[in-house]
């Protein structure tokens, strides 16, 4: 499949759930076991509200909204972020959600750059996110 965005095409928001499951399957994948992820003692001794998710996951569950969208992994050049905010995960079946939605900022030289906007609770808690795909030639 070949991807061909234009300038202000805009996609989402898409709705991605986390739960403490989440956070358990995701410090077996990526060997981070800090308890702030885990244990609400943790995450208040070291000055949090609570468990939080790992910023990784919050990053790679906003990349993986985008790479759907763009029909794929392979196409994509770069990507960056800064992480801004915890996102918070109570302890309920429902957990949260983060909301990731993007624009097409520019189009040139056989790439498209997205801004993309992720919050949680509708407060931003990525900043500066920008990806970059590869587009078809037309």
């Amino acid at each position: 499949m070949s991807v061909h965005l234009t300038e202000g095409q805009t996609f989402g928001p898409r709705t991605i759930g986390v739960t403490r499951t989440t956070l358990v399957r995701y410090a077996g994948a990526s060997g981070d076991f800090n308890p702030i992820h885990h244990s609400d003692r943790a995450a208040r001794e070291a000055g949090m509200a609570g468990v939080i998710a790992h910023g990784m996951w919050t990053m790679g569950a906003a990349l993986g909204a985008v790479i759907a969208w763009v029909g794929g992994p392979e196409h994509v050049m770069s990507q960056r972020a800064r992480f801004t905010r915890p996102v918070l995960v109570p302890d309920t079946k429902e957990g949260t959600s983060i909301e990731v939605s993007a624009t097409v900022r520019t189009v040139a030289d056989g790439t498209a750059t997205l801004g993309v906007d992720v919050r949680c609770g509708g407060q931003s808690v990525l900043g500066r996110v920008e990806v970059v795909v590869r587009q078809e030639e037309q």
